[in-house]
């Protein structure tokens, strides 16, 4: 993202849209990009301040550049190159005049080092502008970027140095949030433990637990079962293990790809939801489920899209991660020819999924359960959407032993007085 932003300023683009909440880490990075090109200034309006260069004070602000339009004519009227960074300027831009404004500097900027940044965590842009107009996610912090952070807060700490084993898990962990949500975490973790060390691991991850909470459509499970607790589908336990290092630095060292995801068909009531929470934990990575009740949205068109987009977003901020869809043949049964009920709202929200899941790159694993395979659209079951796809059948004489000892070891002491050849058979 950052390589791309710097093309489109050198490019002389002339009107920016970058999505981000990280304000101060985004006008850093455009900072940088401003030393590296023909932009030496950059200004940043806010509507409480109006229009100020950066790094001077706030109370250094150009005289009447509160309102939208008064700086916008204002970065008009400027024969200097620069960048010009517009905070929050969402909720103005359905007023025709901002519009207005906002094409009439498009049109000025032609052929100079001249540039329009919109920064907010909102897309709101009129159809006026759409065609003008390059929209950019500013990415969340890579580990390097957060390292940075746990870093500095040892140093505040004075605390001893952590191990290089430590340090990578706790980074892993904060994978997701930002730099100052990182600092925060790392702060709570030093305050409640008295040093930052690997048990307080769950400490961080309690933070991506209000990242999810906050989105609404997806949620965090936890579960304390392992795969132990499973009796039978032993074929399924062996591929899990196989590939419980497969997110790891290691694997990507040696060149092997990550993997995708896994469907599991099956009668209900086999076992096939616990597989999947359970491997969360066998893997050691947060189980994330997705809800498609919740995607669907009426209120306004193109919400329910907007949903999906930003539940699959926070997964891949996350990341690496365990996506969890259960029952995805009732979720997409009618995917594919929902025109005439919900106006091709279900078509269009299962055509953004099967593309998420072909093209994505960040580690998603995607978990998903089903119990009718002949209800899922076909495009959906071919090879390259799932690493593998295993039937779930109902449990053999000896599985229905297995799954006995299980059961009756959690509520019994003495197991063994059971006649396990007699229960199997009733």
């Amino acid at each position: 993202m950052k390589e791309e932003l710097k093309v489109l300023v050198k490019a002389q683009y002339p009107l920016i849209y970058l999505l981000t909440f990280e304000e101060e880490r985004a006008e850093r990075t455009i900072a940088t990009l401003a030393l590296q090109s023909s932009q030496r200034r950059i200004f940043t309006l806010t509507f409480t301040h109006g229009v100020v260069e950066y790094g001077q004070p706030r109370n250094s602000q150009n005289s009447n550049t509160v309102s939208p339009e008064a700086a916008i004519d204002w970065a008009i009227r400027q024969k200097d190159a620069g960048i010009y960074v517009f905070k929050d300027l969402h909720p103005f831009m359905d007023s025709p005049a901002v519009t207005r404004c906002l094409r009439d500097a498009i049109a000025s900027f032609k052929g100079t080092h001249k540039t329009i940044v919109l920064m907010s965590p909102v897309q709101e842009i009129p159809v006026e502008l759409e065609k003008e107009v390059v929209v950019l996610d500013f990415s969340m912090p890579t580990m390097g970027e957060l390292n940075q952070v746990l870093t500095a807060e040892l140093t505040k700490a004075h605390g001893p140095n952590i191990t290089t084993d430590v340090r990578e898990k706790l980074l892993k962990a904060a994978l997701g949030l930002t730099e100052d949500e990182a600092e925060k975490v790392f702060r709570k973790s030093r305050v409640v433990a008295g040093k930052l060390s690997e048990s307080e691991v769950d400490i961080v991850l309690s933070e991506k637990k209000q990242l999810i909470r906050r989105n609404g459509i997806l949620e965090y499970i936890e579960e304390d079962e392992t795969l132990d607790s499973i009796g039978g589908l032993e074929e399924l336990k062996r591929w899990l293990r196989q590939r419980s290092n497969a997110f790891s630095e290691r694997a990507r060292e040696y060149g092997l790809p990550q993997p995708k995801g896994m469907l599991i068909l099956g009668v209900p009531g086999c076992g096939k939801s616990l597989i999947a929470k359970t491997t969360a934990r066998l893997w050691g990575l947060p189980l994330l489920r997705l809800d498609i009740g919740r995607v669907y949205d009426g209120s306004m068109v193109g919400r329910s899209e907007a949903n999906l987009r930003s539940a699959l977003r926070t997964a891949e901020s996350i990341s690496p991660a365990i996506l969890f869809i259960d029952e995805i043949d009732k979720a997409f049964a009618g995917g594919t020819g929902s025109a005439d009920s919900d106006g091709g709202t279900s078509s269009r929200i299962f055509g953004s999924f099967l593309t998420w899941m072909q093209e994505k790159k960040s580690p998603v694993f995607v978990m998903a359960t089903a119990n009718r395979v002949e209800k899922l659209p076909s495009e959906f079951l071919r090879k390259g959407r799932f690493d593998e796809i295993f039937f779930v059948d109902l449990p053999n004489e000896e599985e229905r032993k297995e799954i006995f000892k299980i059961h009756l070891g959690k509520r019994r002491r003495d197991i063994e007085r059971f006649d396990y050849d007699q229960l199997t058979k009733v």
